[in-house]
């Protein structure tokens, strides 16, 4: 194991080594194609490494992965590490013109792709060398070597893009061997000291793997020699079935993903045995009203949320005891977190008010590859997020920066709306935004998914109940009535689709 970290440094070649010598005929990978072993999942990737260089990978030729959850992500992952290929997580929703421009910007040289993206590759990287999976892979691994490749003079970084749910993602690039990696390496391990994961377990990632908390999930499993089980598509009761029959202990997820599987028939969600599952591990976005809950008093007090960014890394973390004293809060503050909240003038708020959110890790990303970087303050990088910390020391996460509206001459943060309306027992999700208004400059719209959309709730009704609850001037103009919000693959709200009216799937009025 020390040999292994020793030769491919902190990255996900050395835990997929480290996991072989440990448990090499433990399964490692068990998708909708099969499983594989951690030895063979090893021996692959050394042969895959020869591949994807003689393919043109390299330390100085990026390799764009275009996969969703199956064993071809992993394994491009794992193999461009071991010759010191950066990576490029590319989003699995992206269109022909996204993808060539993201493609361009961060210089991908060698595009992996799953074949069902050939299309969207055509109209948008047509002119990149491509590899097209699982084919393409299979056919480099059967004919290069399957010794390991000589290690690279420095490892493989990984560039994530942000959600770009307000306009063209951003990348966001880690090096294995910065200073700032290895603390995030440190932090994910004493991170786990507060979540009682087991070595061996089988640990189900629906989160997407592009996605940072997609591949925290695969990272942490590896480090753990767990079985990573994948599905290539989120279906809640595919979820559930998929707990059942491969004993899923942890399942790694993004809030919505739980919000589909509590809106599943009862019948449906009760048929299938999910006793086997500890860990409902989330982050991704804030916990909507009452979802957790819900989730626990239906699957158990199971449930661990953490707050953070793919620029800060881990910030907070609320587990069972927390989520059923607050059940929207992001808990405590990790340790060595230090966290400091700013009004707009940049000065501390006084305690218990809310600030924008500013952190001390050690962990800090690069920034970002375009250019630029995240607001820093005395050494504290800002979240971009707006928070408090209440008497009991919990983090409560109150919205985005850039999502704050002003009515009227008055600040309103839609969060706060959407939690109130949310807690009405005919609102299934719901998203307010500001529309503009010549009198109020902002007139609030509440886009509501009702539970029954066959059925919807009466808008007075709803403007009647955020008006018992909150200051008049927080109630909606409007009720707009959607079968479903519109959500990018990592389960954020699309804020500028319900902008631009691009919603798809109205209600009839």
């Amino acid at each position: 194991m020390v040999k292994a970290a020793k030769r491919w440094g902190p990255t996900a070649a050395a835990a997929v080594a480290a996991s072989a010598v440990r448990h090499p005929e433990r399964l490692a990978v068990i998708d909708e194609t099969g499983s594989m072993d951690w030895a063979t999942l090893d021996r692959r990737t050394d042969a895959l490494a020869h591949g994807l260089r003689s393919a043109g990978a390299g330390p100085d030729a990026s390799v764009g992965l275009l996969c969703r959850n199956n064993r071809s992500f992993v394994e491009v992952l794992v193999a461009a590490a071991k010759i010191g290929a950066d990576v490029v997580l590319l989003n699995t929703g992206f269109a022909g013109p996204q993808l060539g421009e993201v493609a361009r910007r961060e210089d991908v040289r060698l595009l992996v792709h799953d074949a069902s993206f050939a299309a969207v590759v055509d109209a948008g990287a047509a002119t990149l060398t491509r590899l097209s999976a699982p084919h393409d892979l299979d056919a480099l691994v059967a004919k290069a070597p399957a010794t390991p490749p000589e290690p690279p003079e420095r490892p493989g970084g990984v560039t994530i893009l942000s959600s770009g749910t307000t306009g063209t993602p951003k990348g966001a690039h880690r090096s294995p061997d910065s200073t700032a990696s290895r603390g995030s390496a440190a932090s994910q391990i004493g991170m786990l000291t507060r979540v009682p994961m087991r070595s061996g377990a089988p640990t189900l990632v629906s989160a997407p793997l592009f996605h940072t908390w997609g591949l925290s999930g695969l990272l942490i499993a590896a480090l753990m020699a767990s079985p990573v089980v994948l599905r290539e598509r989120f279906d809640p009761a595919d979820v559930l079935a998929t707990i059942e029959r491969e004993s899923i202990d942890t399942l790694v997820a993004v809030p919505v993903m739980l919000h589909r599987i509590l809106d599943l028939p009862d019948d449906v969600r009760r048929s299938f045995d999910t006793s086997s599952l500890r860990v409902v591990f989330l982050s991704g976005s804030a916990l909507p009203g009452d979802l957790a809950t819900r989730w626990m008093d239906e699957f158990g007090d199971n449930l661990y949320n953490l707050y953070g960014s793919t620029e800060v890394a881990a910030v907070a973390m609320a587990g069972p005891a927390d989520l059923r004293a607050a059940p929207d809060s992001a808990g405590p503050v990790l340790p060595g977190v230090d966290l400091r909240l700013l009004d707009f003038s940049d000065l501390e708020v006084s305690p218990g008010e809310t600030g924008r959110i500013f952190v001390k890790t050690g962990m800090m990303f690069e920034g970002y590859t375009g250019g630029g970087t995240k607001a820093v303050i005395d050494g504290h990088m800002s979240t971009g997020d707006l928070g408090r910390v209440d008497a009991d020391g919990r983090l409560h996460i109150e919205g985005r920066e850039d999502d704050m509206l002003i009515t009227g001459g008055e600040n309103v943060q839609p969060q706060e709306i959407e939690d109130v309306l949310a807690l009405h027992t005919a609102v299934d999700e719901v998203a307010v935004v500001g529309l503009p208004d010549d009198d109020l400059g902002q007139r609030l719209v509440a886009f509501v998914a009702p539970e029954d959309p066959s059925s919807p709730p009466d808008a007075d009704e709803l403007r009647a109940w955020v008006r018992e609850r909150l200051a008049g001037y927080k109630v909606p103009k409007e009720i707009r009535f959607l079968e479903r919000l519109p959500r990018n693959p990592t389960g954020k709200v699309v804020r500028r689709a319900l902008l631009d009216d691009t919603v798809t799937a109205p209600l009839e009025d």
